[in-house]
């Protein structure tokens, strides 16, 4: 069950071992929707060919700017914790700004290890605000 919603996991639980006794054999899937937060507004989001930093409750996210593509990463750069959203783009990559560790901002791995991942989050826009599902 998904640790976020203990309640849900209290109120299905039951039902699922209740399915498994009466012999129901496709397994269930739990679907839970993304809670979307306002992020910023449109006319903030960094120009083309930049990132840049944005506080969303305790963390703070980089929004990568990669060719019109709008992406949302973890804003700490997993060698030594550089911020990335003060780093630049080269390619398609985000460039931390400390020791040049270069991250893919669609699927947040780094370039030199896809092992290395920072977390990635989607987006939406609704009217003129960016929303962002951390």
């Amino acid at each position: 069950m998904h640790s976020r919603f203990p309640c849900i996991a209290r109120f299905v639980q039951p039902k699922l071992k209740l399915a498994c006794r009466l012999g129901w054999k496709q397994p269930f899937e739990l679907t839970i929707m993304p809670e979307f937060v306002k992020l910023t507004t449109q006319t903030e989001l960094p120009a083309q060919g930049e990132a840049k930093e944005f506080p969303c409750g305790d963390k703070v996210i980089c929004i990568a700017n990669v060719n019109g593509s709008i992406t949302a990463m973890d804003n700490v750069c997993l060698h030594r914790g550089g911020p990335l959203g003060q780093g630049v783009i080269e390619g398609n990559k985000v460039v931390c700004p400390w020791h040049g560790w270069q991250w893919d901002p669609k699927t947040g791995e780094a370039a030199h290890n896809l092992n290395a991942k920072v977390a990635v989050y989607p987006l939406r826009v609704e009217g003129s605000d960016v929303m962002i599902d951390v």
